[in-house]
């Protein structure tokens, strides 16, 4: 199946009524469809199998659900930086970019220096790309040493004051992550908070305080506790 027939399938589930409901949530529904779910957006991926070429045509069409389906069929071995710094370029809504930080570009071998290069672009959706991508790394790349995400605590202190909602939300969301990892990095996500919320500036506290709530949650601590001790590498 080739991007006429998939754009056609998206085509053929269009809900204008989803619109509304996705623009409450802030997404970009300029050139949104509806109708297409993530959960479907998922098993159609899973149908059309990897298909780097699918991938670029279906990106190059512009249609928001389409760039979700790009990032899921996409065969990360076959993404260069110029791809990520293209698409990254492109970003117009923060699910689009959440979903291919999460589902593609943390899979490259580019994706820790591009999540630090893009921590220091102004473009608001670029730089939520930088930290959305830090989330996502720190879930899923389950064997990366501690040192790979000590390197973005002085990042996150630094651009935790920036207003803009989706920036913040990610920079949020990256210190969170990043001290859900084990232990040793609790303790550092929560000291690198502790000097976020002392800066006094409005949305850097906000940053710190919702992430403090949850890296110092009886839940949270309780699962760190139940690692096994003297446990090496990248979770201990």
């Amino acid at each position: 199946m080739r991007s006429r027939e998939v754009i056609s399938e998206l085509r053929s589930r269009a809900s204008p009524a989803d619109l509304e409901g996705m623009a409450r949530f802030g997404i970009a529904t300029d050139r949104a469809l509806g109708g297409s779910s993530i959960p479907y957006l998922r098993w159609l991926a899973k149908r059309l199998g990897k298909d780097h070429g699918l991938a670029a045509e279906l990106w190059a069409s512009r249609i928001h659900e389409g760039r979700i389906l790009a990032a899921l069929v996409d065969d990360p071995a076959e993404v260069t930086e110029d791809q990520m710094e293209s698409w990254a370029a492109e970003f117009d809504s923060w699910d689009v970019v959440d979903g291919v930080c999460g589902s593609l570009f943390d899979k490259t071998p580019f994706a820790y220096e591009k999540a630090v290069e893009w921590s220091s672009r102004r473009e608001e959706f670029v730089k939520r790309a930088a930290f959305a991508l830090t989330a996502m790394l720190a879930i899923h790349d389950k064997g990366a040493e501690d040192r790979r995400f000590e390197r973005f605590l002085p990042i996150i202190e630094r651009e935790a004051g920036d207003p803009r909602n989706f920036v913040r939300k990610a920079v949020n969301w990256a210190l969170r992550q990043i001290g859900k990892r084990n232990r040793a990095l609790n303790a550092k996500a929560i000291a690198t908070a502790e000097r976020i919320h002392a800066s006094g500036v409005r949305s850097a506290k906000w940053v710190a305080s919702d992430a403090l709530r949850e890296l110092r949650s009886k839940a949270v601590q309780a699962k760190l506790r139940a690692e096994p001790r003297g446990r090496s590498g990248p979770d201990g």
